[in-house]
């Protein structure tokens, strides 16, 4: 099942329940899709693909994890309460990340496939993960996996 077709049947079996916050997370993941889908619409594509939704999901995950922080400093633990709740309904539409280890063989089979051989490589490095991992991949945690694996 695709990612469009899973949210309209989350959406469905939470307004069943009565999960209202569920409810509402998922229908702000709605309208940001439908509203990434208006954007991509001048370049010829009517619908975005599963792998950018899976960014634009990470997107708003990461944005909320900010907003945690800085109520969690303002001492708003009510507000980064829901802020976290959101962040798991969409982390439940997210593939599985690799775990360290993977990541780990991630980055030498890159760094083996494109011959870098110094951190002025890291670039064509970075770029053939995102190629072959994006779904899967923390770019975040990778790129200092890359720097430790090129030398610093």
């Amino acid at each position: 099942m695709d990612l469009r077709a899973r949210f309209t049947e989350e959406m469905k079996a939470s307004m069943r329940a009565g999960d209202a916050p569920r409810t509402s997370t998922i229908r702000m993941v709605i309208a940001k899709l439908k509203e990434a889908d208006i954007a991509a619409r001048p370049s010829g594509v009517t619908a975005i693909p599963d792998d950018q939704i899976a960014g634009m999901l990470r997107g708003m995950v990461k944005s909320r994890r900010e907003s945690v922080d800085l109520y969690r400093q303002g001492g708003r633990t009510e507000l980064a309460d829901k802020e976290e709740a959101e962040i798991a309904v969409i982390e439940s539409f997210l593939p599985r990340q690799m775990d360290d280890a993977a990541m780990q063989a991630a980055v030498a089979e890159a760094v083996a496939e494109t011959g870098a051989a110094s951190i002025k490589d890291m670039g064509k490095v970075m770029a053939a993960l995102k190629a072959k991992h994006a779904a899967v991949l923390d770019m975040a945690k990778a790129g200092p996996m890359v720097k430790a694996a090129l030398g610093d």
